[in-house]
């Protein structure tokens, strides 16, 4: 009997090799990785600097400055984490782009 697939059938590739906890940095260009882990180091200076301040006379604008660059580290951390790991891969390129 002719083995009639073989000739077709494509060899089975070999799965790419991963990083530990699925770290890849194929999704960031050379200098956005650091750019990037400054700006979460800032935000969370910024938040570290508003939690010193004890007694304000209007706080309101402490409040939103507080909102602000607390968004802004989750939001750095966020893009981090999609960035650096398989998330990427799982949600598409189109997805994380609307993200």
């Amino acid at each position: 009997m002719e083995n009639v697939y073989n000739e077709t059938t494509e060899p089975e590739a070999k799965a790419p090799r991963r990083c530990p906890f699925g770290c890849t940095m194929r999704h960031l260009q050379r200098w956005q990785l650091p750019v990037k882990v400054v700006q979460a180091i800032f935000s969370f200076v910024a938040v570290l600097c508003e939690e010193i301040v004890d007694d304000c006379i209007t706080c309101s604008g402490l409040y939103f400055f507080e909102f602000i660059s607390c968004s802004a580290f989750l939001l750095t951390l966020l893009i981090l984490c999609v960035y650096c790991t398989d998330l990427y891969e799982s949600l598409g390129k189109d997805k994380v782009q609307k993200l």
